[in-house]
């Protein structure tokens, strides 16, 4: 018996009921995983990049293999796609610190004169202690690049928050000071590095065959620590306020010159890690190492979706962005193109990236703003 007044669903009904919303639960999550990669600028990219390297696997052509009698495409090829992730890798994770500082709402010019200055203090540290085991070589040649790299990102980081000046005029500064320290330190000369440390660059993880994995595989491990770090940690998503909106995060009580020292370091610190692998790649370094890489690296965060007026830009997209730069590269070499008209297609591919972010930014403010008029009017 019912209490006087109440209803009832029959038992079956309701079972009925709970398997419907059981159903429809996973399947409306799944749509709208659906829907949030189809609307994300990395999903736009990786069609991008996809329909690129298709196009040059059909316009590369091919070439006969001598050691194996086949006929081997001139692009799709281990040695061709790894050494392409390897040129991509320098840039990337410069592009992954460099992202952190333009979400931020700045800018970092200084990334290449960071490269150069950390990879020739590396070599004449290396050249001063003489001759050591890999291990050693290797332990020491990283704690000089992230030193030093970390170093100049702070001072960056701290020169921007104490005089209060704008990241640009900064890091302009620094990036001619940066490169003129590695002059005078190395004497405009090449500096070897020991070939234990090429050897380590240079493993080939047992893939063999001339591949070299090591770079490509660092720059992988980067993307996705500085994808947890932005999307997973409250730091990260400091900086999205505080590059999205400064006086919201100022009223909030965040600490806007730790953020802003913070995002400088991370920018050194990837510089340095970068110019460690570069150096250890190519056997030397000097101090016109990574000179215009500040353009690339830009570039790379532009296009990979970051928003040059702050709050907007992912580590996937940084990487995705420097993957892109490089097989535009690639691209006008296989077409035997004149190489100058790189700088146009990057310039060009720049300027299509910032106008679709300025598009989507007031699109967004569109329907921000319909659906408060029409909750009002609701009222």
């Amino acid at each position: 018996m019912c209490a006087s007044g109440s209803r009832t669903l029959p038992r079956a009904r309701i079972s009925s009921l709970m398997t419907e919303l059981t159903a429809e639960r996973p399947s409306s999550r799944t749509a709208d995983i659906v829907r949030r990669l189809l609307a994300s600028q990395e999903t736009g990219l990786v069609i991008v990049v996809t329909l690129l390297t298709i196009a040059l696997i059909a316009l590369a052509g091919s070439h006969l293999d001598r050691r194996t009698g086949l006929e081997v495409n001139n692009f799709w090829n281990p040695n061709t796609l790894v050494q392409t992730l390897t040129d991509a890798s320098f840039f990337a994770i410069m592009a992954i610190g460099a992202t952190m500082v333009i979400i931020s709402g700045g800018i970092d010019l200084s990334v290449g004169s960071i490269y150069a200055l950390a990879g020739v203090s590396m070599a004449l540290v290396l050249r001063a202690m003489g001759p050591m085991g890999s291990g050693a070589t290797a332990f020491v040649g990283i704690v000089v690049c992230v030193g030093i790299g970390l170093m100049c990102g702070l001072i960056n980081g701290i020169l921007v928050v104490g005089l209060r000046v704008h990241p640009f005029i900064i890091t302009l500064g620094s990036m001619w000071v940066l490169r003129g320290f590695a002059f005078v330190i190395s004497k405009a000369e090449s500096i070897l590095v020991p070939p234990s440390l090429t050897d380590v660059a240079k493993a080939p993880l047992g893939l063999g065959g001339g591949l070299y994995p090591v770079p490509m595989l660092v720059m992988l491990v980067l993307t996705v620590l500085g994808a947890i770090y932005l999307t997973r940690t409250v730091m990260g998503r400091h900086i999205f306020a505080f590059g999205g909106n400064l006086e919201a995060s100022r009223f909030a009580g965040l600490s806007l010159g730790r953020i802003q020292i913070g995002v400088f370091a991370v920018s050194g610190l990837t510089a340095g890690i970068s110019a460690f692998l570069g150096a250890s790649f190519y056997g030397s370094a000097s101090s016109g190492d990574a000179q215009g890489y500040e353009l690339y690296v830009i570039a790379s965060a532009v296009v990979g979706g970051a928003s040059l007026i702050g709050g907007k830009g992912s580590a996937v997209g940084a990487t995705l962005g420097a993957l892109l730069i490089v097989l535009i590269r690639q691209s006008i070499r296989t077409l035997h193109f004149d190489q100058n008209y790189e700088w146009i297609v990057i310039g060009c591919a720049i300027i299509i990236a910032v106008v679709i972010d300025q598009w989507s930014t007031r699109m967004t403010a569109r329907r921000l703003t319909q659906a408060a008029e029409s909750a009002r009017a609701a009222k």
